[in-house]
């Protein structure tokens, strides 16, 4: 199973305040939608499966997950089939008007909707016991698809010629990512993660992979919480997009990006500091954001 795609670049974008230096690694153009970190995770999980010899990938998901898009496209590309376990019942009379959930369909995924309370149960084994019972045997991935698998995966994001940078950023969700980078850095490295989320319990998690400790969260650019964004974010990722031609989603890059020009200029970073930020893909969900934006009458991320 060959799982090569397109190669990585890095991108300058420019020197700042104090000789800072900003870099992004365009981990976006991989795969049009198994791009990013979704790529890297599923990578060895997908090799692992395959090994097994498992046909069937289940994982979870919510309307507009990029991990369900990219297993869904993975399963399309690689011949397997593909399960769904969609957060919200309400959500399977809105697959057409849901621009990740039908592409998602597109690519052959099967759906099964829960209710909220049934997904918090996704963990448990009676509930893994009783989704067997009704799909047969599969091959499972963890919503986000964090595991050690996927740990491993992401430790190849870095290559030599980033051995120099002092600082390496990345969104984080939940927390798979940033672990690997963390793996992979050298000891003069700091990893930055930009939670998408509120909350300070994603460093348990990433505790559980990370086997160095130059990391830290900054935990001040979550806009509100996961999907939560304002028109000055908004303004932000348009700008960036007609000053640098690169495009960030509002979830995840968006924020990181703008978490790290807002520090720049307030004397976070020393001078001289070679900064690179992750582009971990996740620009399908643009598309669903601009619906909600629409019907809030604000304005559009391009």
């Amino acid at each position: 199973m060959n799982l090569s795609f397109n190669s990585v670049e890095n991108q300058f974008v420019g020197s700042f305040l104090g000789g800072i230096s900003v870099t992004i690694k365009r981990e976006d153009r991989i795969h049009p939608m198994i791009s990013g970190n979704k790529y890297r995770k599923l990578k060895y999980n997908l090799l692992e499966a395959r090994e097994m010899g498992c046909s069937k990938l289940l994982t979870f998901g919510g309307a507009f997950s990029n991990h369900i898009a990219a297993v869904a496209a993975a399963g399309n590309e690689f011949g397997f089939e593909t399960i769904g376990i969609i957060r919200g019942e309400e959500l399977e009379s809105k697959i057409p008007d849901n621009p990740t959930l039908s592409y998602s369909a597109s690519q052959g995924i099967t759906f099964k909707f829960v209710t909220r309370s049934q997904y918090r149960l996704k963990g448990e084994a009676h509930f893994i016991n009783n989704l067997r019972e009704e799909f047969g045997s599969f091959y499972l991935i963890p919503e986000g698809g964090t595991n050690n698998l996927a740990v491993q995966g992401c430790e190849e994001i870095l290559a030599q010629v980033d051995q120099e940078m002092n600082y390496i950023c990345c969104a984080v969700g939940t927390g798979g990512t940033i672990s690997g980078l963390i793996n992979a850095s050298n000891k003069d490295q700091m990893v930055l993660g930009f939670p998408a989320l509120k909350g300070d319990f994603l460093s348990e998690d990433i505790r559980k992979f990370a086997t160095q400790d130059q990391w830290k969260l900054i935990t001040d650019y979550h806009f509100g919480g996961y999907g939560k964004i304002n028109q000055e974010l908004i303004g932000f990722i348009n700008e960036f997009k007609m000053k640098y031609q690169i495009r960030l989603d509002p979830i995840y890059t968006g924020k990181m990006m703008f978490g790290i020009f807002d520090l720049i200029k307030k004397g976070f970073f020393p001078k001289g500091s070679q900064i690179l930020a992750i582009h971990t893909g996740g620009l399908q969900g643009i598309e669903g954001m601009n619906q909600k934006l629409k019907q809030k009458n604000l304005p559009l991320i391009k």
